[in-house]
């Protein structure tokens, strides 16, 4: 795979702009850092990857080339293990809506958020 012919972070509106020679993609650090390829949200040998919630407000710190092939991304929460390979980049860009409503989908059936505040159990009055 090609490496992209530009890529631009975004620190402000929390997005990662990808242009590769035939397409190009802007990614929101949240839907990155959830679908990150790190072992700790792959699993470890899991069939399905671990439910990432609460990272509505995640920020990405900086980006790094690893090697020719692929991107180091540093998430303001801590996260920096994922090594964001070229495909793996344009997968994330191309499948973006089926793998955000089914992200969504996840979410809600495990009674979770997006928002790091959002409680299951609401207390009124």
């Amino acid at each position: 795979m090609a490496a992209p012919k530009k890529i631009h972070l975004n620190r402000a509106e929390k997005e990662l702009h990808i242009v590769f020679d035939d397409a190009e993609y802007t990614l929101s650090a949240e839907y990155l850092r959830v679908f990150s390829p790190s072992a700790e949200v792959r699993g470890h040998g899991a069939s399905e990857p671990v439910l990432v919630s609460g990272k509505l407000n995640v920020g990405i710190e900086s980006v790094e080339t690893a090697g020719r092939y692929a991107l180091k991304i540093v998430f303001d929460d801590g996260h920096d293990s994922g090594i964001y390979t070229w495909d793996y980049l344009r997968e994330l860009g191309a499948q973006y809506e089926n793998n955000w409503n089914a992200y969504l989908n996840r979410l809600q059936a495990a009674g979770k958020g997006r928002d790091p505040d959002e409680s299951a159990i609401k207390i009124i009055g």
